[in-house]
């Protein structure tokens, strides 16, 4: 038996406006989903539980089948097992984002421009994180590189009781001034945000990067804050073999933790213009290998809904369904048994550009228990209409597995 996890990463949204009050899965053709969905069963699933952050970090563990209140320690230690570092038992993590601010005198007074600093290549971000790092890392501090604005810091006898963070792309274009480290600890760490506009706004590599009409990687922004994960291994847990292939280091991380297999695509992004057929070739090959799961996460839908991207968002569900579920479904035809089970991680709406822990829709596809769903296409309202609906994000994966 082999299984297909398809994961929309923040694929699920609202009616929007500019979309004729339509969900971007209500307007994307997306031939392969539609038919699994008929065939298959269509329900809601709550990824994420009362009283936690709607981040892809708790929504991707549940997916998985891990409990996050039971396992999760923070995201920056999960990207941290991905980038190779060592953690101690005392070490806090915390992502470092490199952002674009604002060119105000003060730092409080700037507004978060970009949260991704114009998608800054992995290239350009490694020489202004190891820079960054010989300006301010210390015995206490030290930054790593990670990939494009993605990175981490590692704050040694760290204090996680005393601080909060706020995501940078919950602020998009608003003034950072509410959204300032907070608590008693954080005064050294909030010196490191700051001392870094001032190491940044002239780095050579923003002065080129200006000149080409590009926004420069001006500030690093802590969030995200954790302590060393521990995962049960996938394969002692649901006697499986899997494989995840994700661009992010959140996943890779989650993958590495886990005892799965991590695989990486040349070409991959977490935007629209990642390798969308590479990751279905990975995908096959990884089958044909012998694993049993095979984990595909595409993060393009939660970029474009974080950048208010509405068409960008309805192109980049059409790519995943055309280059990556069809191919790869295709494949699976040709064994006896195989399920798939498509879904988001969690709704990231176009109209608050940050995401949102509504629950999200699911398909379960079983070539050997096909069903009709009484849907017709893949949307949100489809899902809601058939009354199926797991209320613990966690259970899913085990349901997936056994139905």
């Amino acid at each position: 038996m082999k299984y297909l996890v398809m994961l929309c990463d923040g694929m699920a949204d609202e009616p929007f406006e500019k979309l004729g009050n339509k969900t971007p899965m209500e307007l994307a053709k997306k031939p392969t989903m539609d038919s699994l969905a008929k065939k298959g069963e269509v329900g809601m699933v709550k990824t994420v539980a009362e009283g936690l952050k709607p981040g892809s970090d708790v929504a991707n563990l549940s997916v998985l089948g891990y409990e996050p209140a039971v396992y999760y320690t923070g995201r920056s230690p999960l990207e941290a097992a991905s980038i190779g570092i060592d953690l101690k038992e005392t070490d806090v993590t915390l992502r470092t984002n490199l952002v674009t601010l604002s060119d105000e005198e003060n730092y409080k007074d700037k507004t978060m421009v970009d949260y991704c600093a114009d998608d800054i290549s992995t290239e350009e971000a490694k020489e202004i994180i190891e820079f960054i790092d010989e300006k301010l890392g210390n015995e206490i501090f030290k930054f790593y590189s990670g990939v494009s604005y993605r990175h981490c810091l590692v704050w040694a006898e760290g204090d996680m009781d005393n601080v909060s963070f706020t995501p940078p792309h919950d602020i998009s274009q608003q003034p950072i001034k509410d959204y300032i480290p907070k608590g008693s600890a954080v005064e050294p760490l909030y010196e490191l945000m700051k001392k870094s506009y001032d190491l940044l706004k002239d780095h050579p590599i923003n002065k080129a990067r200006i000149a080409r009409g590009k926004r420069p990687a001006n500030s690093i922004w802590l969030w995200g804050e954790g302590t060393k994960p521990i995962l049960d291994s996938f394969m002692k847990k649901f006697n499986k073999k899997g494989s995840i292939i994700s661009a992010v280091d959140l996943l890779k991380g989650i993958a590495i933790c886990a005892g799965m297999k991590s695989v990486d695509v040349d070409g991959a992004t977490g935007y629209i213009d990642t390798n969308f057929e590479g990751k279905a070739q990975a995908a096959i090959d990884e089958f044909k290998n012998g694993q049993d799961l095979v984990y595909i996460h595409v993060e393009a839908p939660d970029e474009c809904g974080h950048r208010g991207e509405y068409e960008n968002k309805v192109k980049a569900i059409e790519l995943i369904d055309k280059k990556i579920l069809t191919p790869v479904v295709n494949f699976l035809k040709d064994y006896d048994d195989y399920a798939v089970l498509v879904c988001p991680d969690h709704p990231t709406p176009l109209n608050i550009k940050t995401h949102s822990s509504k629950p999200v829709p699911y398909i379960i596809y079983n070539s050997k228990n096909e069903q009709e769903s009484g849907v017709e296409t893949f949307t949100e309202a489809n899902a809601k209409t058939t009354g199926n609906y797991i209320e613990k994000g966690f259970t899913m994966m085990n349901y997936f597995l056994s139905k």
